[in-house]
């Protein structure tokens, strides 16, 4: 039987399970949320670091989603990429970033596979891909475009490539062996065909005009429409924050111009229709 044909039964297994699993202490929006037993000293090492403009190692090996050895390199090169460093058996935040990049993504008129990857990445060493598989099929279906299976993958690794991976993006997060539980900080990365670090967006609740204009951004502006060219223009990204703010001067500039521009046309249309109007004058005297 094929695993497909029993995937609700794994879901609701899995969703069982997680409700019966301790809560694990994560991060969100730099806020940390502790649950009993998590040692106040391991929230010290949790954090994000941009690393804006560094190149991650493309030649780290993983598992994707059907078990089958992978390196980061296969996903890269020719669109942009969101990263996602999550682990698929946590019951609390990994949940909430993914639903919320799908939310997201759903809203954008650029489409995965087409236009950009998703790689999510577990940075528990102890998960394998059967697990990878069940998120992949649950959020590829949630998504609900024919591309998705090919552009959103889900990664299972040995501790040492997850570590080299969240150490070149930024990404702290401690584990507790004493309790078994992480503490990890919410966000998604965007990333360059090229595997370079271009925008960090935090939390769990990512506004697609940024995430839009992000992907844009990454792909050095190889996508998108000209209305995207036009909002880049007039908002920027505030490594600060994680979002787009709208620049006031642009907007003065491009009102200005559009200003102008009306104002030429005006003028042309009046002009055009005196010179159409005096032949017939000269011709009645």
């Amino acid at each position: 039987m094929k695993f497909s044909a029993v995937l609700p039964s794994w879901i609701v297994f899995l969703a069982l399970a997680a409700m019966s699993l301790p809560a694990r202490a994560q991060l969100a929006d730099g806020a940390p949320m502790q649950s009993a037993g998590v040692r106040p000293d391991l929230l010290r090492d949790v954090g994000l670091d941009q690393k804006l403009g560094d190149s991650i190692p493309l030649d780290l090996s993983f598992r994707d989603e059907h078990g089958q050895p992978v390196t980061l390199r296969q996903f890269f090169g020719q669109k942009p990429v969101i990263l996602t460093l999550v682990y698929y058996q946590c019951p609390m935040l990994c949940t909430e970033v993914l639903n919320g990049l799908l939310r997201s993504a759903k809203e954008l008129p650029l489409q995965i596979g087409k236009d950009f990857t998703i790689v999510t990445v577990s940075i528990d060493p102890a998960e394998r891909p059967i697990l990878a598989e069940v998120k992949h099929e649950l959020y590829t279906g949630l998504y609900g475009q024919p591309g998705a299976p090919q552009g959103w993958h889900f990664l299972t690794g040995s501790e040492p490539q997850i570590k080299a991976l969240a150490q070149a993006v930024g990404f702290r997060y401690a584990y507790d062996s004493a309790t078994g539980q992480f503490a990890h900080p919410s966000a998604i990365m965007l990333l360059t065909p090229a595997g370079k670090l271009a925008r960090y967006f935090y939390g769990i609740s990512y506004p697609s005009r940024d995430l839009r204009l992000g992907l844009v951004e990454a792909s050095q502006e190889k996508i998108g429409s000209p209305i995207d060219q036009v909002l880049l223009y007039c908002y920027h990204y505030d490594p600060a924050t994680g979002k787009y703010g709208l620049l006031i001067s642009h907007v003065i500039q491009v009102a200005g111009g559009l200003t102008v521009l009306a104002m030429a046309l005006a003028i042309f249309i009046l002009f055009r229709r005196e010179n159409y109007g005096l032949p017939g004058r000269d011709a009645r005297t």
